[in-house]
């Protein structure tokens, strides 16, 4: 299913066929230099840009630069006459009340805010509550019809609280072919149970914590006890949202099973078998949460490089251009989360790229997206997603850039989501060429591919490729890579000390990097052929639904 038509045919030679097109074309040399990076990730990070937080002074000087840099490097407007999208958001700030009413067959218990669970709400009234709201366990809380899948098949769950499960039915067991194993799906991500729980009309969720699976502690979780979240504009929109969303620690989820005469281990445990039936606990629970609201908006900036033979049809590359403003001070006394590897470097990386397609246009046109509110929720790319300037159904592809390589030239590079699109396979045969390699990247299970850009163009279908730096240093091996990998998680990501200092990155390796991320649009955008998601992607349907002809 990999010609332009979409008909069906063989995959082994639909997949002969895709590759056959995208080398219908030679590709051009373009050398990047990095005049056409270093000065761009300067700029950006530096601390005149105040960490580019949206709805601050930060995102003025930022959008202001990449138009001037839009217009400098003659990129046309992605928008009409504009090189703007506007994107309405709202700040909630949820107060909820220190403990919540449990009230189960023998008494009532309180259990206490922020230590025993966290809650807020999407909803906008000065006030919600929910009184004596019936508790059910949904297992994982997942509907997936591709895996024959359905924790909510004849439940009904309106006016009830659903606590369901972090993860996969998968994940920690030696069945492989049970959604993904270890390697985490979109229904594991906690993003998903909240949608699902509103989609089958929930008064509340409650996914219950487990640091395995969730891949982070509970104080992770914690920190978003009382502080304000961004969303999307939702007025005027006929959307259900459910009173609150939250977690609940693995302690209290267990108490609460005992509390109902069941065995909360036995009962997880069945939530991992096909045949599982959820189960009402007979508790129930009260609480109210105040409500703060503001509105305000940002903006995505877009470029555009019209192709030469087919200007209708898109690749789309992302990156986003926000960081996290000013805040808590570190020990330098420094407070600015300058952002310069995540991710100055994917801005600057874009515009290199668009610099080398606009020097001979290939014959797709190529769209530079450079989206806001990443580090909120992903709501730049989530607004384009649901408003796309250029039609779902005319874009081939999107590929992101979340972070260039600054360690130093990699044998490898780390591919998230492995097995997803055939966007992989076609980064393999790039890397073939240069002597490279692709690997699978390091923690499938902590679900990378649902957490930066390119997840809202897969919600919608349109298949992305992400990837990242591998761990294979050239001179210094997988070991010292991994280090390095490491000690940036551990000490510099989303810190102050994310800083460009000259003379610290290895600016070759980054411009390799970005040629490769050249070379494979490139072969896409001078390419007849439409990539496709492969058997059991979960987005695979969305797009066969809408590109039938």
């Amino acid at each position: 299913m990999f010609n332009s038509k979409f008909t069906k045919v063989p995959l082994i030679f639909s997949a002969y066929l895709f590759f056959l097109a995208c080398a219908e074309k030679e590709s051009q040399e373009f050398s990047f230099k990095v005049e056409d990076f270093e000065p761009h990730v300067i700029a950006l990070s530096s601390d005149e840009f105040m960490g580019r937080m949206p709805f601050s002074e930060g995102e003025t000087l930022t959008l202001n630069y990449l138009e001037e840099q839009f217009r400098n490097l003659g990129f046309q407007p992605g928008n009409g006459d504009s090189y703007f999208q506007e994107v309405p958001m709202m700040s909630i700030t949820s107060r909820p009340e220190e403990n919540m009413r449990i009230r189960h067959q023998d008494g009532e218990l309180s259990l206490q805010g922020f230590r025993d669970y966290v809650i807020w709400t999407q909803r906008t009234d000065q006030k919600v509550s929910f009184e004596d709201a019936e508790i059910v366990f949904a297992g994982y809380g997942i509907v997936a019809p591709e895996y024959g899948w359905n924790d909510y098949e004849n439940l009904d769950v309106e006016g009830k609280i659903v606590m369901v499960m972090v993860n996969d039915p998968g994940f920690g067991k030696d069945e492989t072919d049970l959604f993904r194993g270890n390697t985490m799906t979109y229904y594991g991500r906690w993003t998903y149970k909240f949608e699902e729980a509103a989609r089958q009309g929930a008064l509340g969720t409650l996914i219950i914590h487990d640091t395995g699976p969730a891949g982070y502690g509970f104080n992770v979780v914690q920190n978003g006890w009382n502080s304000p979240k961004l969303y999307l504009d939702s007025r005027g929109k006929e959307k259900y949202n459910p009173v609150f969303e939250g977690w609940v620690t693995l302690p209290i989820a267990k108490h609460l099973f005992t509390l109902a005469g069941l065995d909360g281990d036995a009962w997880m445990e069945k939530a991992s078998l096909p045949d599982f039936q959820p189960i009402p606990l007979e508790i129930k629970a009260s609480s109210e949460i105040s409500v703060e609201v503001n509105y305000d908006q940002s903006k995505n900036a877009i470029a555009l490089i019209e192709g030469s033979k087919r200007p209708d049809e898109y690749l789309i590359y992302t990156a986003h251009w926000d960081h996290l403003g000013i805040g808590k001070a570190d020990e330098t006394g420094d407070s600015i989360y300058n952002g310069a590897l995540d991710n100055a470097s994917g801005v600057a990386a874009l515009l290199a790229l668009g610099k080398g397609f606009q020097s001979d246009p290939p014959e797709r046109s190529v769209v530079l997206l450079m989206v806001t509110a990443e580090e909120q929720g992903l709501w730049g790319s989530a607004y384009y997603a649901e408003n796309p300037i250029f039609p779902k159904e005319k874009t081939v592809a999107n590929i992101n850039i979340d972070g260039v390589n600054h360690i130093g030239k990699m044998r490898d590079v780390s591919v998230i989501g492995v097995g997803q699109s055939d966007l992989e396979d076609l980064l393999d045969d790039e890397l073939q060429k240069l002597g490279r390699y692709s690997a699978p990247e390091p923690t499938p299970s902590a679900g990378y591919y649902y957490r930066s850009d390119h997840f809202n163009f897969a919600k919608i279908g349109i298949p992305a490729l992400y990837f990242g730096t591998g761990i294979d240093h050239v001179e210094l091996g997988k070991a010292y890579g991994l280090e390095r990998q490491m000690d940036f998680t551990l000490n510099h990501y989303h810190k102050p000390s994310d800083k460009y200092i000259p003379g610290e990155w290895d600016l070759e390796a980054a411009l390799d990097e970005i040629k490769l991320y050249y070379q494979v649009g490139l072969r896409i955008a001078n390419s007849n052929a439409w990539p496709q998601w492969k058997d059991g992607s979960e987005f695979r349907s969305i797009r066969e639904a809408y590109m039938k002809r």
